[in-house]
């Protein structure tokens, strides 16, 4: 009765296993470790992420010093620094409705060295006969950064690449619209460290744009200098 049991169970006599249905436990590799052997993982940055210091001198010094000099006391009407815009103008290398290949790859790899983001092509709004542009062909590149990277280019462009400028005075100190946005000029990529010269074709400027909110000329100023930005002094006679 018991080897009748045994059979409609569908065990084997003896109690053995059939073939190719044995279950050997511990004994599967594991998949994962399988990928992982022999590969050393790198280790994870488990570390506090550093503000940038302009954001932090921001945030303590200059609304402490907005607060008491201007009047401000809501941290909402304060003025912001929102973005900051960088245009290089490729118009001028228009050989018939293009740009020379070299020209536009140049000047977007100098875009994504300095600022760390990957620019756009910006095509002409309108036809201008003067300078042989129409509507539609490719004139810059732009780059708009924000956040952590907007402060950490302001503290490289402060810091490092304006005191490279040749016969530098500073900055020009008027250069602001009517809602306190700040625009200048630069006319040599070579200023920022990080572009090597000797591997540069040609020598081109760019345009950078400090954009503001809740701001004036004057505020603008005042958030600008604390931060360190070198306008020109008047001369002391």
């Amino acid at each position: 009765m018991a080897k009748d049991a045994e059979k409609k169970e569908g065990k084997p006599q003896g109690g053995k296993a059939p073939e190719g249905k044995a279950e050997h436990k511990g004994n599967k590799p594991d998949k994962a470790h399988k990928a992982k052997k022999g590969h050393e993982e790198a280790p994870e940055d488990t570390g506090p992420k550093v503000p940038p210091r302009l954001k932090v001198a921001y945030e303590t010094k200059v609304r402490e010093g907005l607060k008491v000099k201007h009047g401000i006391g809501n941290p909402m009407q304060m003025p912001r620094l929102q973005k900051i815009v960088v245009n290089i103008n490729m118009g001028r290398h228009l050989e018939g409705s293009k740009i020379p290949p070299h020209v536009k790859q140049q000047v977007l790899d100098t875009l994504v060295t300095v600022t760390g983001q990957k620019p756009i092509v910006i095509r002409a709004r309108k036809s201008v006969s003067n300078f042989k542009l129409r509507a539609g062909f490719e004139s810059s590149a732009m780059v708009t950064m924000r956040r952590e990277r907007m402060w950490h280019f302001l503290d490289r462009l402060i810091n490092l690449a304006t005191p490279r400028i040749k016969d530098f005075r500073g900055l020009p100190d008027k250069a602001f619209d009517r809602q306190g946005n700040y625009s200048f000029g630069v006319t040599e990529q070579g200023i920022f460290p990080e572009i090597n010269m000797a591997e540069a074709q040609f020598t081109h400027g760019m345009h950078i744009n400090c954009v503001f909110s809740n701001s004036s000329p004057k505020l603008s100023r005042y958030v600008l200098e604390e931060l360190g930005m070198p306008f020109r002094k008047p001369d002391q006679k």
